[in-house]
C-alpha cells in the first residue's frame, strides 16, 4: 500500500478520524500487509541489528526517572551493556539512516492536514523487560507502530492543560512558560479515568498531543514512533512578522532603553498596519502556498 494514515492503521482510518477530532487516543491491532515495508527494515529486525547498525550516539533513560527528563548518550556498544541492565534507549531521527521512512512521514503529516513548517522525525525505543517511562505528556502527536514485545500503555485526557507547548513529566519541575497557562498545581500521579491497552507486534496507537501516558514492558520491546511538532499560531504569526519587520531599518536598530520614543513610533505603525493584514496572506508565505 501507498505509505500514509490509511496504510499506517488498515482498517481502522475513519474511527482513527473520528478519534482525531475528538482529541482521544486510538489503537488498532493486527497491521500486517499494509506496513510491511516498515516491518522489513532491516535494522528494524531486532534491537541487536539496530545497534549493529546504528551510525550515531543512542539516548539512554536512566533508572531514577526512566524518562527524557533524565537521559545521557552512549555509542551503541555500551548502550547494548546499559540495556542489559535495565535501561530504556532511544534512537532519535532514525529517518536519517533509513531513507524509506521518509515518505511515510511525508504521507502521514500531508494526511492529517499538518503545516508544512511541521518538525516530522522517526523515534525508535527500545524498552527492557519491566522498563518503561514516566507518567508525561507530550507537545507532539504521536503515531506508534509496536515491532517486538509487548508493552503496556496506560493514557488519560489532560485536564490540566490544553495545547501544551511543552512536555511534562509528573513529578519533575514545570517549565516556567507552561506554568503561566497550566491548572496548578500538576497532579502527582496518572488521573484515575485512565484507559490500559496492550500493544503486541502489529499493533498501532495513535497518542494525541497533551495526552498523559506512561508505559511499562512485559518483555524486552522495540517500537516505531512516527513523531509530529507541528507549529502553532503563534509561531506562524511570530514567524511572519518577523519577516515583515525586518524589511524596515527602524525595527532592526538595536533596542536601548533610552530610545523608547522609537519604539513607540514603531507600534503606532504597527497598529495601524495590522487591521489590513489577513490570515490567508500570511499562511501562502509560511506554507509557501
Amino acid at each position: 500500500m501507498t505509505p500514509g494514515l490509511a496504510a499506517l492503521v488498515d482498517p481502522g482510518i475513519a474511527e482513527l478520524r473520528a478519534r482525531i477530532a475528538s482529541d482521544e487516543p486510538f489503537v488498532v491491532h493486527g497491521v500486517g500487509a499494509s506496513i510491511a515495508e516498515l516491518v522489513a527494515l532491516p535494522f528494524l529486525a531486532s534491537l541487536d541489528a539496530l545497534l549493529d547498525a546504528w551510525p550515531d550516539l543512542v539516548n539512554v533513560h536512566l533508572p531514577d526517572v526512566a524518562d527524557e527528563a533524565s537521559t545521557i548518550t552512549a555509542s551503541p556498544h555500551d548502550a547494548r551493556k546499559l540495556f542489559a541492565n535495565g535501561m530504556g534507549l532511544l534512537f532519535d531521527d532514525a529517518q536519517r539512516y533509513a531513507p524509506r521512512l521518509g515518505p511515510w512521514l511525508d504521507a502521514i503529516r500531508a494526511d492529517l492536514g499538518l503545516s508544512a513548517l511541521t518538525q516530522q522525525r522517526c523515534l525508535v525505543y527500545a524498552t527492557p523487560a519491566a522498563g518503561g517511562t514516566a507518567a508525561h505528556f507530550d507537545q507532539n502527536v504521536n503515531f506508534v507502530v509496536q515491532l517486538h514485545g509487548t508493552k503496556t500503555w496506560w493514557l488519560a485526557r489532560n485536564t490540566h492543560v490544553t495545547q501544551p507547548l511543552t512536555r511534562h513529566t509528573i513529578g519533575q519541575p514545570v517549565d516556567p512558560e507552561l506554568s503561566t497557562y497550566a491548572r496548578l498545581p500538576m497532579p502527582d500521579e496518572l488521573p484515575a479515568s485512565r484507559v490500559e491497552i496492550v500493544l503486541e507486534p502489529g499493533s498501532v496507537l495513535y497518542v494525541p498531543r497533551g495526552t498523559w501516558h506512561a508505559t511499562r514492558a512485559t518483555t524486552a520491546a522495540l517500537s516505531l514512533n512516527f513523531t509530529f511538532s507541528p507549529p502553532t499560531w503563534i509561531d506562524v504569526f511570530t514567524a511572519a512578522l518577523r519577516s515583515r519587520l525586518a524589511l524596515a531599518s527602524g525595527w532592526r536598530a538595536t533596542a536601548a532603553p533610552l530610545a523608547i520614543a522609537s519604539f513607540d513610533a514603531l507600534l503606532r505603525e504597527l497598529a495601524d498596519e495590522a487591521p489590513h493584514w489577513h490570515a490567508a496572506d500570511i499562511l501562502a508565505a509560511t506554507e509557501g502556498t
